[in-house]
């Protein structure tokens, strides 16, 4: 009996060895890459586009991102002050186009999955504050809630902050330039 489960164990020890050099670091962060393109990709072009009106900001940027400054200039974008409001608008629109399309090339790509990943707990933050969504408990099931899915988007961004952005990457042919 404990021969075979010695062999059981082995077998599994082998198996894992010849999976562990197949996909290692670089094969994460490729795979991470991949499917932030599939999941989250699409998700936050769309949200970027609703904030552009023309070469400008949309009042729709200010009610999603500053819902309470929005409010109080009664969605008047001209007669919001540049500063501070204007400004946070515009880094929040522009982190959204930039820092998605980072990962995609896999340029800066550790940089851009930190950035992202505050920017999700900014925005959920903003969700729950101020535009009335429930925030949750752990595994509870319920769909509505976001920190089951916020959640699972930061441990995918963490995944490349901590694989980088793995074997067909910008910073990779960057690293093999440099040496």
């Amino acid at each position: 009996m404990m021969n075979n489960v010695h062999n059981v164990m082995g077998g599994f020890a082998r198996f894992e060895t010849k999976i562990d050099s197949l996909a290692g670091r670089d094969y994460v962060g490729l795979g991470a890459r991949v499917l932030f393109v599939v999941v989250l990709l699409p998700y936050y072009f769309n949200s970027a586009l609703t904030k552009i009106d023309g070469f400008g900001l949309s009042a729709g940027a200010f009610a999603q991102i500053l819902p309470p400054i929005a409010e109080q200039y009664m969605y008047d974008t001209s007669a919001i002050p540049f500063f501070p409001w204007h400004l946070i608008v515009w880094a929040g629109t522009i982190g959204e186009f930039v820092l998605p399309l980072l990962i995609v090339a896999g340029l800066f790509t550790r940089l851009a999955a930190l950035g992202m990943i505050g920017f999700v707990i900014v925005q959920t933050v903003v969700d729950v504050a101020f535009h009335g969504a429930t925030l949750g408990m752990l595994a509870n099931g319920l769909p509505t809630e976001l920190i089951d899915q916020r959640l699972l988007w930061v441990s995918l961004l963490a995944a490349l902050v901590f694989a980088g952005g793995g074997v067909v990457s910008l910073d990779r042919l960057a690293r093999r330039t440099v040496a």
